[in-house]
């Protein structure tokens, strides 16, 4: 089980391991909790942290958050998130919260840690800054207060998102069983024009074990949701993550930093739920970008993207940047004909690899325009004419 210094018990998960940093120097902060366990009773909300991030976690090197910002922030898109709720007055937040009611009062702290990573502007440290960081937030309820998930909560919030038309709508939590009204509330959703983004399973109880039988959790299975699961720097799943089915993303999920609902202080955090507000953050940026794209194109850019795996990882700078040609994915690439094993990334330098890539293209263009130089002049010595230009 693990504790928070004074704070209450949290339900146990396989999530907070390690940070992977810049250098070799592991951070040491207080986990989030998805939710609080039983034994917690009604003890007091998750405590402040007194502890501040120095390095940049592995997360934002992944995604490769730099370049990303320098074609979209996400300005002018709402990311609905339904979860445990959200601080309006958190650090990195403030001004850009929409939070009535419960929902604004976040005792857990999970769903303001969640909104940190897709819009928070990341403070006085800015290598924390979030996916798209001028975009807005409106917090949601799809919880108790304790982080319990309840379907009526999640259909209740899912309305309120639609009713509001968000651009992208992040679910944060992960039901055991499908329901109609949450199945219609989804359909309405995406009828309005939302990304419904959802998390591909919950986080583990106490009474979870290894023998647990894969299964599709709600809302992920429905039609039209991106299913998002976490991941490690190898690519991999979290150890002791719920099996489950249909996943469409793996983003990172483990040991990832940002803020709580109280103080200044960072925590260390993972789950489906950090996958999803990452892919939230990239698709609110892609809105951002490209405003005329319908939801579907929106989510269909976040797969095609992806760097191909047993579960694709998603790349949120080639998701802002590539061009798709007119099957839907990436110009100039194809699709692998057989499953691909995930692949360890977490010490590939990207930029290196796009600069071999330009080498590449560099390379055979020249030997085109020098084959060119050479062939034309040639042809026309020997009176070379297009077999139509005589009209035979």
């Amino acid at each position: 089980m693990l504790l928070s210094a004074g704070g209450p018990a949290l339900a146990a998960s396989p999530s907070y391991l390690p940070a992977a940093t810049e250098g070799s120097t592991e951070q040491h902060l207080p986990g989030m909790p998805a939710a609080f366990g039983a034994e917690a009773g009604q003890t007091a909300c998750t405590p402040a942290s007194e502890e501040k991030a120095e390095k940049r976690d592995w997360s934002r090197q992944r995604l490769d958050l730099d370049q990303v910002h320098r074609h979209g922030t996400g300005a002018g898109v709402t990311v609905a998130l339904i979860g445990t709720g959200v601080s309006p007055g958190a650090a990195g937040l403030g001004g850009r919260v929409t939070a009535a009611g419960p929902a604004g009062d976040d005792c857990v702290g999970y769903g303001t840690f969640l909104a940190g990573l897709i819009a928070g502007d990341g403070g006085d440290r800015r290598r924390l800054v979030g996916v798209a960081p001028d975009a807005r937030i409106l917090g949601l309820r799809g919880t108790d207060s304790r982080g319990r998930a309840s379907a009526e909560l999640v259909v209740e919030a899912l309305r309120e998102a639609a009713s509001a038309r968000a651009g992208v709508i992040a679910v944060a939590v992960a039901l055991p069983r499908r329901d109609p009204a949450l199945t219609r509330a989804v359909a309405d959703a995406r009828r309005a024009g939302a990304v419904v983004l959802a998390a591909a399973a919950p986080e583990p109880s106490a009474g979870d074990t290894a023998k647990t039988p894969s299964r599709v959790y709600w809302p992920a299975g429905e039609p039209g949701v991106l299913s998002v699961a976490g991941m490690v720097p190898s690519g991999a799943r979290p150890e002791g993550s719920l099996p489950t089915e249909g996943v469409d993303l793996a983003a990172p999920g483990a040991g990832v930093v940002s803020g709580g609902a109280r103080g200044e202080g960072h925590y260390l955090g993972g789950g489906a739920a950090v996958a999803t507000a990452f892919a939230a953050g990239t698709a609110a940026v892609v809105r951002a970008a490209r405003p005329d794209d319908p939801a579907d194109a929106v989510a269909r850019r976040l797969t095609t993207t992806a760097y191909p795996a047993d579960i694709p990882q998603l790349d949120a700078y080639a998701a802002v940047t590539a061009v798709l040609g007119g099957s839907g994915t990436p110009t100039g690439t194809r699709q692998a004909a057989d499953p691909v094993t995930v692949r360890d990334t977490s010490a590939a330098d990207r930029t290196a690899d796009r600069a071999a890539r330009l080498v590449l293209l560099g390379s055979a263009a020249v030997l085109v325009v020098l084959w060119a130089a050479f062939a034309i002049p040639r042809a026309r010595a020997r009176r070379w004419r297009p077999a139509a230009a005589d009209g035979r």
